[in-house]
């Protein structure tokens, strides 16, 4: 399997899949992609990837984009540990979850880039609409984990992750976040396979600024 990902490691996407190829114990090889070269754009890429992003995963002459497609893939196609949850209630929560944190909270996302995560780059104070989507954020967290303080359904899945990265552009810029979704975050963040990814040798911050 080959897995192309961001060449500055800071997607929280490629992040999402990589951990999941390492929760399945899958052996795969990763090729970076200059996204600030436009590298994505290249004619072999995009005939590749069709949506021509990353994450995409080669898997026996199979191409596939979009991260929350390709766990659901990798889940399906391969014995292991669950990606997502067995109960069909939870595993479309989760599904529910990664979708709606890759098309709702712009605000955050725009001024808490990644960048902020993995480089610790500080960036202006949030705006009113940050701010605002930030509560959004707690609520539906709050909501979602019910009074746990481990993981979102009992076990492990991998909309964990996608929680805990959306909830650490914050926490790691030094925004004010409630100490209970702190503490879930800051165990997510300490599996082995997100310590992977977040330990990855990165080009200097110059390169991306």
């Amino acid at each position: 399997m080959l897995l192309y990902v961001d060449s500055q490691f800071v997607s929280p996407y490629a992040m999402s899949v990589f951990v999941s190829l390492l929760e399945k114990k899958l052996a795969f090889e990763i090729e970076s992609v200059d996204l600030a070269a436009d590298a994505n754009q290249d004619a072999a890429f995009a005939a590749t990837s069709i949506t021509r992003r990353v994450p995409t995963l080669i898997h026996d002459g199979f191409a596939l984009s979009e991260s929350s497609a390709i766990s659901e893939y990798i889940d399906e196609t391969f014995p292991g540990a669950r990606l997502y949850p067995a109960d069909p209630h939870c595993r479309a929560r989760a599904r529910q979850v990664q979708a709606w944190l890759r098309s709702d909270l712009l605000p955050v996302r725009d001024e808490r880039p990644t960048i902020v995560v993995f480089y610790e780059a500080k960036r202006s104070p949030l705006s009113a609409a940050a701010r605002g989507s930030a509560e959004k954020l707690f609520s539906a967290a709050n909501a979602l984990l019910d009074g746990r303080s481990g993981n979102l359904f009992g076990d492990w899945c991998i909309a964990d992750v996608d929680l805990a990265m959306m909830l650490n552009r914050l926490i790691v810029h030094g925004d004010p976040v409630p100490d209970n979704l702190v503490a879930y975050a800051t165990q997510q963040w300490q599996r082995q396979s997100v310590q992977q990814w977040a330990n990855k040798p990165r080009p200097p911050l110059s390169v991306l600024t």
